[in-house]
């Protein structure tokens, strides 16, 4: 019987480990319970694949441990009919700061290491999983919209068997708005540092492709017009075409 294809699990926002890999040694600058550092984690506004305090290089160590620890395990352990032939289950960690174009490009690399690793298991090579190597994806929150990107960027190219999200805003979250606007809402559980979180998210371009994309996610308030009568203008938020592309197909 074919071996399952190995597993790559994407994180939603947040929910991955930052580190400042030019301290020596590197210094954890975002992990969601323990240490959020916004001062560091905060990009440039002149050049977004920076940050602002320089010199820095903040990259992506680790997704976080609650819940996803459980879950990877759950599925190594529930993908593996004999023990002595493991399936692969690999968490994707990413700086979910970054556009995410430029997140999917890196997903697409970590896809073909995954390959390549999954290749040099003795079991997978005796399968002949090198004949045809793909992946199956799983994507949470937004995680998903990184897996739909990919797809949509590589079409019948990517390297894909099977696709499964859980609670992807595909049209947008209205969470995304009031952390912009305000610095609270749940995409962070510490609400202590609510104009810093302000800052943070205005400069956070991942965070745009989260803005509502369905009808009436935002409305303007009620004026007037000359002849007396009123009219409730509806305004929808700005939204990245590419979003839009995703909000479409769903």
């Amino acid at each position: 019987m074919a071996l399952p294809n190995p597993v790559v699990v994407v994180p939603g926002i947040t929910a991955s480990d930052l580190r400042d890999a030019y301290a020596v040694p590197p210094e954890t600058v975002w992990s969601t319970l323990l240490n959020k550092d916004y001062d560091r984690i905060l990009l440039h506004p002149d050049d977004l694949r920076y940050e602002l305090d320089e010199p820095a290089r903040v990259e992506a160590s680790a997704v976080f441990g609650t819940p996803y620890d459980a879950f990877i395990k759950e599925l190594r352990h529930n993908l593996t009919e004999h023990r002595d032939k493991p399936v692969p289950v690999y968490p994707f960690p990413y700086d979910w700061r970054q556009p995410l174009d430029m997140i999917e490009r890196q997903l697409e690399a970590f896809i073909n290491e995954v390959i390549a690793r999954t290749s040099l298991m003795r079991h997978y090579y005796d399968a002949g999983y090198a004949d045809d190597p793909k992946v199956s994806l799983v994507g949470h929150s937004m995680g998903g919209l990184i897996i739909a990107g990919y797809l949509q960027m590589k079409g019948k190219d990517a390297r894909v068997d099977k696709v499964s999200t859980l609670g992807t805003p595909f049209k947008g979250s209205l969470e995304a708005p009031i952390k912009v606007i305000t610095g609270t809402a749940s995409l962070g559980p510490d609400s202590s540092s609510d104009s810093r979180e302000r800052e943070s998210a205005r400069l956070t371009p991942a965070l745009y492709h989260l803005l509502p994309s369905f009808r009436n996610a935002v409305v303007a308030r009620v004026r007037r017009h000359r002849e007396g009568t009123r009219r409730c203008g509806r305004q929808h938020s700005p939204r990245p075409s590419r979003v839009l592309g995703r909000a479409g197909s769903s």
